[in-house]
């Protein structure tokens, strides 16, 4: 796996402007051992997120934990996850809004350093929040809220999609007996 969440953390702590938000990390878990699945925000929150098979870039497709991506995707609160369905395939599309700006990309479209750098970006996330959520009573009221909405958001989204699928695999199957009526005829 091109994402090593070890060698993150020791990048990120030899980073003079994110070293402190580790070392008050660590004051709170303790030593940051183990993989990104061990660590107190992945198991209190991000595994919460049911996952589903997606497209994704073939020629990096044993490169990463895809249901890892779509997890921390779904429970971030800097990005907004959808899925889309054509019948054919599931798209697992990215909204971020920057200021004015506002970017919509397709994982699948994306290259092994773009999904590199979304792991980067979606773990510090995470570890920033949960010291955040320690540190401050009134933000971990807030960021309980918020997790549970993105919660909540995740699952609505879930339950489109395979309204979605149940529509789509209705009107094929109506397609396919007029095309066997057609044939007959």
């Amino acid at each position: 796996m091109l994402f090593d969440f070890q060698e993150f953390v020791q990048d990120l702590k030899k980073n003079p402007e994110k070293k402190s938000v580790l070392e008050k990390y660590e004051k709170i878990v303790g030593k940051i051992d183990g993989g990104l699945k061990d660590q107190k925000w992945y198991k209190e929150y991000i595994s919460n997120f049911e996952t589903i098979k997606y497209d994704v870039p073939e020629e990096i497709k044993e490169d990463f934990d895809w249901d890892l991506l779509i997890q921390l995707i779904s429970g971030s609160f800097s990005s907004e996850g959808t899925l889309d369905n054509d019948g054919e395939k599931t798209e697992l599309i990215v909204s971020v809004q920057s200021g004015d700006q506002f970017v919509v990309k397709k994982i699948s479209e994306l290259w092994g350093f773009q999904v590199l750098r979304l792991f980067q970006i979606y773990t510090e996330e995470q570890i920033n929040l949960y010291v955040l959520m320690n540190e401050d009573e009134k933000e971990k009221e807030s960021i309980l809220a918020q997790r549970d909405s993105k919660l909540k958001r995740w699952n609505l989204v879930l339950e489109n999609l395979e309204t979605e699928n149940i529509k789509n695999k209705e009107k094929k199957d109506k397609e396919d007996k007029l095309n066997d009526l057609m044939s007959k005829l």
